[in-house]
């Protein structure tokens, strides 16, 4: 039976091997929570990017749901073991993926055990160095066709806000890349759940404004991110 990704953290927890970490789910002065934005930091490639966009997704967050959000984001190694504790991981860059041993081993075994990653194509380029080189990396560590084209009737689009399609980032038709409108997601799926979520999108630059400034927007477009975080601690 597959756990859920609360009971995998929970779980986990109760391990020997995973109690050094559990400090991990608290912050200082033991406060709990029920999310922390996790970025992944890899050796490769450029993980630092869009470095506003966490810190306006953890506003929404607080916005619309009632979840206790830790406001800081969590810059954590692929290669540590505390990321697999994490309740959501994002991971993101313009250029090449290529994992260390470390990373790979990690990468797996979080994916595989109830883990929800979030990747996202800062070049929004389907023939760009950092798609072709972490869908080489996916397909290493979890076969050929891992990634799957998400059907526009996904759970995702529905499980908080409701979309009709998916939303589209001005970056896709204004920047460098293909110049192309992705009408899909891919995802790797485990035991029915989404357990890599990737967007050739570049909705990582998309929400990377001070979060002071969605007053100004017609339509809040980090709404989508916040179904993604209630995807990932709800299934």
């Amino acid at each position: 039976m597959s756990l859920s990704r609360r009971l995998f953290l929970r779980n986990l927890l109760l391990g020997s091997s995973a109690l050094s970490l559990s400090a991990g789910l608290r912050a200082q002065g033991g406060q709990e929570y029920d999310f922390y934005f996790t970025r992944l930091m890899y050796e490769s490639g450029d993980w630092d990017v869009d470095q506003r966009m966490p810190s306006n997704v953890l506003n929404s967050l607080v916005e619309y749901t009632s979840l206790r959000v830790d406001p800081k984001e969590r810059i954590v190694p692929l290669a540590d073991p505390a990321m697999l504790l994490a309740p959501f991981c994002y991971l993101a860059g313009h250029k090449l993926v290529e994992f260390t041993p470390a990373e790979r081993r990690n990468f797996r075994d979080y994916v595989n055990r109830g883990g929800f990653v979030f990747v996202d194509d800062c070049n929004h380029d389907i023939d760009g160095l950092f798609a072709k080189s972490f869908e080489a990396q996916m397909v290493e560590l979890f076969g050929e066709d891992c990634l799957q084209k998400l059907p526009a009737d996904h759970e995702i689009y529905r499980c908080f806000f409701q979309f009709d399609e998916l939303p589209v980032t001005s970056f896709e038709l204004n920047g460098w890349g293909d110049d192309l409108v992705h009408d899909y997601l891919k995802a790797i799926v485990v035991d029915g759940r989404i357990a890599v979520l990737y967007s050739n999108k570049d909705f990582g630059c998309e929400w990377d404004y001070d979060y002071r400034n969605k007053r100004w927007l017609a339509i809040d477009n980090t709404k989508f991110a916040v179904n993604i975080v209630i995807y990932a601690l709800t299934t």
